[in-house]
């Protein structure tokens, strides 16, 4: 088949299954911690001390990691390379065992300190330690999941990773309430169902690969080559490195953020949060882009490659640019929603009207980025990443040191930062890079 740029529509086909999923996770992940505030104040706080961990986990191994993996198999299908296609998948699952290995021994070496660090103390801090204990001993139940997963994505079979995830999904936030609730393991009972859904996960994904599920059977008995492991990991280290700065932005502009008192902090958390709303979109669409820009990029059509980037990277910053410049035109119902207190109501309308603009630009970049993965081109993407950190903390310090912009000046910083992202990714993505 003569590569040819993706039509809109094919592109909207292969995300819709990855945005549900993220959406379904979203609702799960919600339902848990309602669940785990029954069990009481201390252990809600223990649970928020690790999830910042759980969640860089899970970009690193399903996005960052993941999006090395489903590139170099859309590359090596798009050559009609289907040997090493074959033999990418255990060269994948070696790295999400290293990988998660890796993970367990670093939370639970440092994870305690950690929480520490962070404010955790007394019972919340004992509540963090049981659960993480559990939850990072199964580190690589959840990578292996996320990895191979992501091998089907880059094969370009988006459904059976959603079908499968859906399903551990639906199953997780009631299989928690169980162990926590019902049979009395407390926090540790949410570690527990979390592991378990994952190995399902891990088992149904083995069990789709083997059956030819990707389009080819894998080659488990290959010899393991070094040119393979560089193929994924030239894209997977730099994007791990990526999704640790966007998280590490985070907790700068929230350090930032915190010397304009608690009502700013509480804004800026829901802000945070409606920011998480686009990942879902951004992913889903980004995670298709992996894969249909690999393959045209292995058959050596890079028109066609950046063409396909740029539709499904128009479509990603239209739909986010809708859904920011709707939370900056009408602020009041998602604060009202969100708080109470019309301190808090108030610095969420400030973020809103501030920040919900840059959207559009963010899901621009967003799947600008996972396309980039899919091309194999990741300079771009590191400058955006690094620029993101650069304009919102530096430009807020600055604006905190030097003026009397308050509140928002630091809003504006953080607005200035997500377009800054999108601008560097729009242009890393032209003919002068992708060759």
């Amino acid at each position: 088949m003569t590569p040819s740029p993706a039509p809109l529509a094919e592109i909207v086909r292969l995300s819709a299954p990855t945005i549900l999923v993220t959406f379904v996770q979203a609702a799960a992940q919600t339902t848990e911690a309602a669940l785990i505030g029954r069990l009481g104040t201390d252990a809600l706080a223990g649970y928020a001390l690790v999830l910042p961990l759980l969640m860089l986990m899970n970009m690193t191994s399903g996005g960052a990691m993941g999006g090395g993996v489903a590139s170099a198999l859309a590359r090596a299908i798009g050559a009609g390379r289907m040997d090493e296609a074959a033999s990418l998948i255990t060269h994948a699952a070696v790295i999400a065992l290293a990988m998660g290995l890796l993970t367990t021994g670093l939370a639970l070496s440092f994870g305690p300190m950690l929480y520490r660090w962070v404010g955790g103390t007394g019972p919340a801090l004992d509540h963090a330690l049981a659960y993480s204990s559990i939850l990072f001993g199964g580190a690589g139940l959840i990578w292996l999941a996320n990895i191979l997963g992501a091998a089907l994505r880059g094969a370009g079979r988006m459904r059976l990773p959603a079908i499968i995830m859906t399903v551990v999904w639906v199953i997780e936030a009631p299989l928690s309430g169980f162990l926590m609730l019902v049979l009395g393991w407390g926090l540790p009972g949410a570690a527990v169902a979390y592991l378990i859904v994952y190995g399902l996960a891990t088992v149904g994904m083995l069990v789709m690969i083997a059956r030819g599920g990707a389009g080819f059977r894998p080659r488990f008995k290959a010899p393991l080559r070094r040119d393979l492991f560089h193929r994924i990991l030239s894209v997977g280290v730099v994007a791990t490195v990526m999704a640790t700065i966007a998280n590490l932005t985070v907790v700068l502009m929230t350090a930032l953020v915190a010397r304009h008192g608690t009502a700013a902090i509480a804004a800026y958390g829901v802000g945070v949060r409606l920011e998480f709303l686009i990942i879902p979109l951004g992913f889903g669409i980004g995670v298709a882009l992996t894969s249909l820009v690999g393959r045209r990029v292995g058959a050596g059509d890079w028109t066609a490659a950046r063409m396909t980037a740029w539709r499904g990277g128009l479509i990603a910053g239209a739909a986010a640019g809708v859904i920011g410049l709707t939370a900056a035109l009408f602020p009041h119902p998602l604060a009202r929603f969100f708080a109470s207190d019309p301190a808090v109501q108030e610095a969420i309308v400030l973020y809103l009207r501030w920040v919900g603009p840059s959207f559009g630009p963010f899901g621009l970049g967003m799947a600008l980025y996972f396309a980039s993965q899919g091309a194999g081109r990741m300079r771009g993407p590191f400058a955006a990443s690094v620029s993101r950190m650069g304009v919102a903390v530096g430009g807020g310090w600055l604006l905190a040191a030097f003026t009397t912009a308050g509140l928002p000046g630091a809003f504006a910083a953080v607005a200035g930062g997500l377009v800054s992202y999108g601008l560097l990714m729009a242009v890393s993505v032209r003919p002068g890079v992708w060759r």
